[in-house]
């Protein structure tokens, strides 16, 4: 076989409908487009008009927010990073922080991501010492009733005080 003998399989590559060359092809006068007007002339989109009629897109209010400074923490629940400890794939005598997490596979690590948060779920059964952006008040009582430590990188803003 040579490229030049290559060739499709009978019937891969339908012909094409010509449209538009007279009544007897099924497809003429209007070319499939019904009648005549707005619709059936080339170049027009139509998305959301409704004749006239103020579209639904402006009936209906305005709502919610989109705010493009959220930060978004990749998710980790103390018991399974007790798992991964017990596993292996984590070192339990030293101290833990987030490019050791991602490393381990522990924790997604995609760009948009601000960090990691540890979460309550689970339990912990060995005294870790741990540096992630953000953590839950149960995870952290979680974290020093094992005999811990945990640094936040992100901590909260205390509440000033009220005059």
């Amino acid at each position: 076989m040579k490229l030049n003998e290559l060739k499709d399989n009978d019937g891969a590559r339908p012909k094409f409908k010509r449209i538009g060359r007279g009544i007897g092809s099924g497809k003429g006068k209007t070319s499939g487009r019904g009648v005549k007007g707005q619709k059936a002339r080339t170049g027009v989109s139509l998305n959301g008009f409704e004749g006239g009629q103020l579209p639904i897109y402006r009936r209906l209010p305005k709502r919610g927010f989109v705010n493009i400074f959220r930060k978004e923490y990749a998710p980790l629940n103390i018991g399974a990073l007790d798992k991964a400890i017990s596993e292996g794939r984590l070192p339990g005598d030293q101290p833990l922080d987030e490019t050791m997490l991602k490393a381990a596979g522990v924790v997604r690590s995609q760009a948009r991501l601000s960090g990691v948060r540890l979460l309550g779920q689970g339990s912990i059964s060995r005294a870790v010492t741990i540096t992630v952006s953000g953590a839950s008040a149960t995870a952290i009582a979680a974290i020093q009733a094992a005999g811990g430590s945990i640094t936040l990188l992100n901590a909260p803003a205390e509440a000033a005080p009220e005059a």
